[in-house]
Formats: structure tokens, sequence, C-alpha cells
């Protein structure tokens, strides 16, 4: 077990965050959320781990392919969803040695909103011999979208740095995430609808089913569909009311969805909007099935909506902005939802910043270790150079990450 201490050396013009818990200066809401003890089993590159912690910033430093995002993505899985990569539960698990297992476990005692839980995520199997996801929750075994009721938990990626640029199924997953953090029933109306899309574009490829069944399912697909685009505009609005409010060196941005449903709400009630999305499935119905492909029956509806972001500074959608400024978007967005979490659950969600520091100049980087240390919440920052961070010695506890091996570095 790795002892729990903290390098209590000066830091560089930053806060202390060992007084008492941070208020927000936006919300005013005192928050704390943090990973307290971490263990790992078969995950990745790591056979076993166990990682005590007491600090409210981690930085993991090491060298590229060591572990440092296989932490990450271990905590991830503390929350719903398939993880920071998106990967398969399968490929999660460790990969040789005469000691590899067949599932893969995290286990870690969290501070919540409420006190300390304890979190589990595993890999089993089906009774068919299916991979499954089990979670659980102070020994109870739970489904995995119920993490969301406990502790929010977002991140940044190397590999979203393109999400302006690439298509917008990757906008709308990022937007989910930000809506499940401000209303946790989020992740279960998303999923009800999906299946509903799934079902309905099955029953148009074999030829329709019974009128009375596919009207039926139409009409609950429509009052999901539209549950989960006035989630996704409500969210929005919060999150616009701390990024209009953001001051300093990440810039200000406008968010907004573009969608048929999501358009429609701004003029008429939910009920009206459900009777017309069902309309429109029902007239729709010849053109979908003849779609064919696994496209068949996915015309118009919130899975088709796509986030638009836009830099207020230059006036200029983020598409079109440096990549410099594409990351610093993508921050600003990630800071002002911290905050706007932090409003609504009572605790600002865990981030997780993979390799976040290495494209910021240093007064962005100060300014970023700033924000991170106001939340109140827990930051896990990522890197090659230790020197990037600093400015957070004294304030952070620093990690050491070598071929699945991680060791508190004073």
């Amino acid at each position: 077990m790795l002892a729990a201490r903290q390098n209590m050396g000066p830091g560089i013009g930053i806060a202390n965050p060992t007084a008492p818990a941070a208020v927000d200066a936006v919300s005013g809401v005192m928050s704390a959320c943090a990973v307290q003890r971490l263990r790992l089993s078969d995950f990745r590159n790591y056979q076993k781990l166990a990682l005590d912690l007491s600090s409210q910033v981690v930085v993991l430093t090491g060298a590229n392919g060591a572990g440092k995002t296989n932490l990450m993505e271990a905590i991830s899985f503390l929350s719903p969803g398939r993880g920071l990569r998106r990967a398969r539960l399968r490929d999660v698990l460790r990969q040789g040695g005469a000691g590899s297992a067949a599932n893969w476990a995290v286990a870690a005692t969290v501070q919540g909103p409420e006190g300390p839980v304890k979190l589990g995520s595993s890999l089993t199997q089906t009774e068919r011999g299916s991979d499954k996801r089990l979670a659980r929750l102070d020994g109870q075994t739970v489904s995995p979208a119920s993490l969301s009721q406990i502790i929010g938990v977002q991140w940044l990626t190397p590999q979203m740095d393109r999400l302006f640029l690439e298509g917008p199924s990757s906008r709308r997953r990022f937007l989910d995430r930000l809506v499940l953090g401000l209303d946790p029933d989020h992740g279960r109306r998303v999923g009800a609808y999906e299946r509903s899309l799934r079902e309905r574009a099955k029953l148009l490829r074999d030829g329709g089913g019974d009128p009375a069944w596919l009207s039926a399912l139409e009409a609950r697909m429509a009052a999901d569909g539209v549950a989960v685009a006035a989630a996704r505009r409500e969210a929005l609005a919060r999150l616009q009311r701390f990024l209009s409010a953001a001051k300093g060196r990440f810039p200000r941005a406008e968010l907004v969805i573009e969608g048929r449903i999501e358009s429609w709400l701004d003029d008429l009630p939910a009920v009206e909007v459900e009777s017309r999305f069902a309309a429109m499935l029902a007239e729709n119905r010849r053109r979908d099935g003849e779609v064919g492909g696994p496209m068949s029956g996915r015309g118009d509806g919130p899975h088709r909506s796509d986030l638009a972001v836009r830099h207020l500074g230059k006036d200029m959608p983020a598409a079109q902005c440096s990549t410099g400024e594409q990351k610093a978007l993508l921050i600003a967005i990630m800071l002002a939802n911290a905050k706007a979490e932090a409003e609504r659950r009572g605790a600002a969600p865990i981030l997780l910043l993979d390799e976040v520091a290495a494209h910021l100049d240093s007064e962005r980087r100060e300014a970023l270790f700033t924000e991170i240390l106001a939340l109140g919440g827990q930051a896990w920052l990522s890197g090659t150079d230790r020197e990037l961070f600093q400015p957070l010695a004294g304030q952070a506890q620093f990690v050491a990450v070598d071929a699945g091996q991680a060791t508190l570095d004073d």
C-alpha cells in the first residue's frame, strides 16, 4: 500500500488548498469530491495497484506508455458509460503474464457530496458468456447508470482535440456527458430513446410488423426523445450562464444545440412537440424502411442533433479557430460545466485532464491550475514533463508512473 503523503513545500502564486474548502466565486457553493483510495486488478497494464490519496490535485508523471492514461481510464469507469477511451470491456483486461485473470476490477473510496462511499466497477460474464460490466455501491450491485447519482466525472483527452472538426456524433457524446453531470437521469433517457430507435429500425427493415405496436413504439420514442432534447437545452442554459460570466485567460464561448426537435421546443410546449415528433415518425416509415443497412429507420430526431460552439472574443466558429484556441475553448467549457455541476449537485465533478498542460503557454497553465484549485473538487492531471506542473508544488500530490507501477513522488 502506498502511504498518503503530501508535499507541503511552497507553491508559486496559487492559493493553498489545505485551507477550508474552496467557495466558487460564481456559484457560492462549497464543494468537495475526490478519490481517496484506488485499487486496480488486471486493468490495462496494472496487475495490482493500491494507491491512497489525500490531495485535491493529483499529478501523474511518466514516459509515454507508462500507464498514466490507464489510471485516468480506471477512474472514468466509476461513472456510467464506456470510459474515456470508449473501449470494449474485454479490451481493458490486462494482457500477458501468468497471473492474468479472466476479469478486471476497479475499486475506490470516493468522497462525495454526502460523505465517503465505496464504488466499484468490474468485468463479468452473463449466463450466456457475453461480457458485462458490474457496478457496486457500498458492496451492493447497482446499475452502472446509477453511478451518476453519486459523483460526477468529466474528462479531456488528446483524442478530443479534434472535437470541433469531426462529425456530430462525437460532439453529441461530449454534450450528453456534460448534461449527465447536471441531470443524472439523462443517461437513462438517452438509453431508452436509443433502444426504441434500434427496435423501430429493425421493425422497418423486417417490413414494419403490427402498425399498432409500431405506433406505440414511436409514441414512447417521441416522449423519450423530447425529454432528451429538453434536458440538453436546460443544461446548456445553465452552462451558458457560467461561460458568459467567465473571465481570465480562457475564451468565452457560446454553445447552441442544432436540431429539429430542439428548435420546436423554442416555440412549442413539450407535449405538442411529442405529438409532432410521433406524427413525423409515422409519416416517414416508408422512407426510413427503404434506406436499408444499419441506418435504416434513423431519420430525424435528437440522435441527429449537433453542438455548435462559437468563440465569442473572435466571433468565430470553433472549427475555424486555431488548434490552441480550440483547446482553450474545450477547457473553458469543462471549467464552466464543473462550476454548474457544483451548483447543481453540491460538489464539483472529478476532472481527468490527460496531457492538457503540454499544449498551453505558461500563463494559461497557471490560470488553469488556479481555476482547478478554486473549484474545490479533485482534478487529475498527467504529463511527461514534471516541470510543467511546478506551480502546483506543495499543493498537489505527485505520482510517478512507470510500467504499470505508481508511487507517490515527493
